[in-house]
């Protein structure tokens, strides 16, 4: 199960983003509930048959040989909650049905992160890999949120651009090579403007929260069940925000930090991310064989982003036209870090890299960025900031942003750069906000909260914060490495089962061993 991705800082992301993903800061202008709107009305799904498809797609991945059923389904929501009756957006679902099912409690809605992943190939994927035993009590549905995936997707960004932002070296100093990547960022900022207009603000959280829940009227669940990660926790205590009687079971794994500014977020993962890139240095020298990238992986690091600042390193990847730059570089290291077990595959690709073929490094960081084999991408750019933008009113000015990288570009020498630029997204960006808001859901039933304490993305401070901002939040710790928890062990598995299935929550204080 992949979480937000963190997209690079030049390619127009905040953090958290994969992401990056996510916004993660509650403004001042956000500290109550937005006004309840007219009430709309639930449209039934048109579900079709989609088995044939999805197994293609699936054949060979662990859980594939479980006996599931899968159906695709449309259905639609007011394009603006301010005016119901103006139009309508169309949104895309899969359901995944296990065989096995005895008892079924409803259905149980998954989102992957980001935002801007694609929640419906989480629907699949979660059907793979979850407990069966949380199989057999919910159908799994993937709601690909307003904008992203296949639910009306928000497509501003050319690949050309994107290439473009994603090759720029976050780390320069350079006076004029920060007024060109700031122009980069503006320029997206009016291409999407100009294609979108006043609807470009529509992408809003918010407005996805209310999507889930007629959603959910739709599916015939008096209440919510929800599994979300990463940005996924914004969405899910929006949603508990805005509807907290209909709230039966949320899970909120990563949690992003819902006090914390963009700057201060920025600054927890740029932090966050120094850390794991020293867990693995540690991990890799420990290594009986001996690391790849010799006995002191950060220096190896630094010396290959100085050597790909002056002569990008080719790939030998038959078709591959590009180069590895340091802001490729730091994407597919960055990339990595979100797993320990991806940590072998890094450290192998920076070898290679450093011997002049970076085909793996680019590999790492395509699958980042969702950079297709064709040199096309996906939509999760255009879509991450779409949403990330839509849901702050926080802006800063370029020489703001000079003044923090300065300082950052010190304190975190891999990655405080690349998320002080990022501070600069949403200041140009030219559409409606509509601000997060405060979450207490007070009203709700019990929300299971789960922090890591070695995640690099959505670092272990915001699950805290989360849990004790929200009435009824319980936190479960997670002794681990990586991004997100379930169902990766054993202890936390029980307790979100036992939580999903039987609404009990686990004792406070409970940490769960690495």
């Amino acid at each position: 199960m992949t979480g937000p991705r963190r997209l690079a800082a030049a390619a127009v992301l905040l953090a958290v983003t994969l992401t990056g993903c996510t916004s993660g800061g509650s403004d001042e202008t956000a500290a109550s509930s937005p006004a309840a709107p007219a009430t709309p009305v639930a449209q039934p799904i048109a579900w079709t048959d989609c088995d044939a498809d999805i197994d293609q797609i699936i054949a060979g991945r662990p859980g594939a040989e479980r006996d599931l059923a899968f159906s695709c389904g449309t259905t639609s929501v007011p394009a603006s909650y301010d005016d119901p009756a103006g139009g309508p957006l169309d949104l895309f679902l899969v359901r995944a049905t296990f065989a096995g099912q005895t008892d079924r409690i409803g259905s149980l809605l998954v989102n992957p992160g980001g935002p801007g992943q694609s929640a419906t190939d989480a629907a699949v994927q979660s059907a793979l890999t979850l407990p069966e035993d949380v199989l057999r009590r919910f159908d799994v549905v993937g709601l690909d949120p307003r904008g992203a995936g296949l639910s009306t997707p928000v497509e501003c960004i050319s690949d050309q651009q994107k290439d473009e932002l994603f090759a720029v070296d976050p780390r320069t100093a350079d006076a004029a090579a920060l007024t060109t990547a700031f122009g980069q960022v503006d320029a997206v900022a009016a291409g999407c403007a100009e294609k979108y207009k006043e609807a470009l603000g529509a992408f809003a959280t918010v407005d996805s929260a209310r999507d889930m829940d007629l959603v959910r009227e739709s599916l015939g669940d008096e209440q919510l069940t929800f599994l979300g990660y990463s940005y996924g926790t914004t969405l899910g205590s929006t949603y508990a925000e805005l509807f907290p009687e209909r709230v039966r079971a949320l899970v909120l794994d990563g949690a992003v930090d819902p006090d914390a500014t963009a700057e201060e977020f920025a600054e927890q993962q740029a932090q966050a991310f120094e850390v794991a890139f020293d867990a693995f240095a540690a991990n890799c020298t420990a290594l009986l064989a001996g690391c790849p990238i010799g006995a002191d992986p950060r220096t190896s690091v630094t010396d290959l982003l100085t050597q790909a600042g002056t002569t990008p390193v080719p790939s030998s990847r038959a078709g591959e036209t590009r180069q590895a730059t340091p802001g490729l570089v730091l994407n597919g290291i960055r990339s990595a870090l979100y797993q320990p077990s991806a940590w072998p595959q890094l450290a192998q690709s920076l070898a290679a890299a450093r011997a002049g073929d970076a085909a793996g490094i680019l590999t790492l960081a395509d699958t980042y960025t969702g950079r297709n084999d064709d040199g096309t991408y996906t939509n999760v750019v255009d879509a991450n900031v779409a949403v990330t933008c839509a849901d702050t009113e926080e802006r800063r000015t370029a020489d703001q942003v000079r003044t923090v990288l300065a300082e950052w570009s010190t304190q975190y020498p891999l990655f405080g750069a690349d998320a002080a630029l990022g501070l600069y997204t949403c200041s140009p960006w030219q559409a409606p906000r509509t601000p997060l808001p405060a979450r207490d859901a007070a009203g709700s039933a019990p929300i299971l909260v789960i922090g890591t304490q070695g995640d690099p993305v959505t670092p272990l401070p915001g699950a805290q914060d989360m849990a004790a901002d929200l009435t009824s939040g319980a936190l479960l710790t997670w002794a681990g490495n990586g991004h997100t928890a379930y169902p990766k062990t054993d202890c936390v598995t029980a307790a979100v089962n036992a939580y999903l299935i039987d609404l009990v929550v686990p004792a406070e204080g409970t940490v769960c061993p690495a």
